[in-house]
């Protein structure tokens, strides 16, 4: 595997690692991208994941950006719902997990409870920073039923940081959806995985979770401040409903009835 390559795993795994850790105490020692393989791409050092990114209520806030909506035509509705057709036609199959697993799907900290479980394919994540495959998600979604079950709810989409909107436009309307990023991370300094446990005023002080977003603020707590944490990224639940609202919805984990 190439260097890019590693780099590239190492931030994806920085994600969804602190999306995993969604509904752990702030004080609970996290997950290392060791124990999953991986490594902090942006210095090949090991990294610690911590608070949340992706379990909570989708937002544009200090550490989420969100793409400009655009105004909807007529046959943005129509690609939309024939990549709502293709995702179900294509992926169906990973209705059962064990299709999924088979297939090279991993899941992440299966050990952690959480709202929804990413299960990810990394050769179709490099795929996805060259172009949209409708059938090939960087990522299944799954959410677990009260019987313990995990059910498929729909697929996350990937694309390089460096795309602008009128790319991620051309993979998936922006009048239909949002794309989001990860930015303004602090991060502890290399080595000090221990500092991802600690707390100021009721909050971490490093990851998505803290109140610190500027380069000044990550700096004067001796962190390593990153501007972009990872690529593009959209959850589309196609499994979750019919309704458009939940399909489309940038709040998951719950919100609308879908994951």
């Amino acid at each position: 595997m190439s260097r890019s390559s590693r780099r590239w795993i190492g931030l994806w795994a920085l994600v969804l690692a602190a999306a995993a850790r969604a509904q752990q105490p702030v004080q609970t020692p996290v997950q290392t991208p060791v124990q999953m393989g991986a490594m902090d791409s942006t210095d090949g050092s090991p990294a610690m994941a911590a608070g949340e990114a992706m379990g909570a209520r989708m937002a544009e806030d200090a550490h989420m950006r969100l793409t400009a909506q655009r105004r909807g035509s007529a046959a943005d509705t129509a690609r939309a719902q024939a990549l709502v057709a293709e995702m179900r036609r294509a992926l169906a199959k990973y209705q059962d997990v064990h299709v999924a697993e088979a297939d090279g799907f991993r899941r992440f900290l299966p050990g952690v409870k959480q709202p929804i479980y990413h299960f990810t394919k990394w050769q179709w994540g490099l795929e996805a920073m060259f172009g949209f495959h409708p059938d090939k998600p960087t990522s299944l979604l799954y959410r677990e039923a009260p019987d313990g079950d995990l059910v498929l709810v729909g697929a996350m989409y990937t694309a390089p940081a460096r795309a602008t909107e009128d790319e991620l436009d051309a993979r998936i309307p922006l009048s239909v959806a949002r794309w989001h990023e990860h930015v303004n991370w602090c991060l502890p300094p290399r080595g000090a995985t221990q500092r991802w446990r600690e707390v100021q005023g009721g909050h971490p002080v490093f990851g998505p979770r803290s109140p610190i977003a500027t380069k000044a603020a990550c700096d004067a707590v001796g962190g390593r401040f990153r501007g972009r944490v990872f690529g593009w990224m959209v959850h589309v639940q196609a499994f979750a409903s019919d309704d458009p609202e939940v399909i489309w919805s940038v709040h998951h984990h719950g919100e609308h009835g879908g994951p």
